[in-house]
């Protein structure tokens, strides 16, 4: 049986399917209109069968490692949507090395590769994308507010893969991680307001307002 958890509050509608060895956290994001799928793990059929019949708009990575990418080729495969990852991981994703890990998935095109200041959009939402390096070369997060949803009083969003969990950020420890990216990164989410509610690609939600020790572990770190 299907881990399905419904997340209520925010200006979008968010279930999270909970899947895989790792315990990942696959979000169905989506409005009145279309929906998202962001970091298939595994079981492209299951989630297919989770989003009800609602039109998948397209399939987001938000970085290389196999426990993100596990379905993605098969989900797009049966689904038509594109996949959208950011620029420095869509290689590793394209041609799976096992950067990082002992696992290695399929390969998957990706059909639109993404940087700072590009919008992902489905349906009625308009996703900014943000690159935030550290965990991975090419991780990126997305950030929405209201309108851009189907629910005008709820939270904006960030969905943050593995760069910022509930206490704590990704590990850099992986060939391409880097912690001095990391704490750029880590600079640029503390900028979001503090009731933007945080989606991370394991364990529970948290918000930017309850990260604010996280981000203060890095200190005043200059950009370059």
């Amino acid at each position: 049986m299907l881990d399905l958890k419904t997340v209520h509050g925010l200006c979008v509608d968010v279930d999270c399917l909970i899947m895989g060895p790792l315990q990942n956290n696959v979000y169905l994001i989506s409005d009145d209109e279309a929906a998202l799928v962001v970091d298939p793990t595994e079981n492209a059929e299951a989630i297919l069968s989770a989003l009800g019949g609602k039109k998948l708009a397209a399939i987001v990575l938000t970085h290389g490692h196999w426990d993100h990418t596990g379905a993605a080729a098969e989900l797009r495969r049966l689904s038509g949507a594109p996949v959208i990852a950011g620029v420095a991981d869509a290689d590793q994703i394209e041609r799976p090395s096992g950067i990082g890990t002992s696992r290695v998935s399929d390969p998957c095109p990706v059909d639109v590769r993404v940087k700072t200041g590009d919008v992902v959009r489905a349906g009625g939402m308009q996703w900014k994308v943000l690159e935030t390096p550290g965990h991975s070369p090419g991780s990126i997060c997305l950030f929405i507010v209201p309108p851009f949803g189907n629910h005008a009083d709820g939270l904006p969003v960030l969905v943050s893969g593995d760069t910022l969990f509930k206490g704590t950020f990704g590990r850099t420890d992986f060939e391409g991680g880097s912690m001095r990216e990391m704490g750029r990164s880590m600079k640029r989410l503390a900028a979001l307001p503090d009731d933007v509610a945080v989606l991370p690609g394991h364990n529970d939600l948290t918000t930017i307002g309850n990260e604010r020790s996280t981000f203060a572990l890095f200190g005043d770190e200059p950009e370059e």
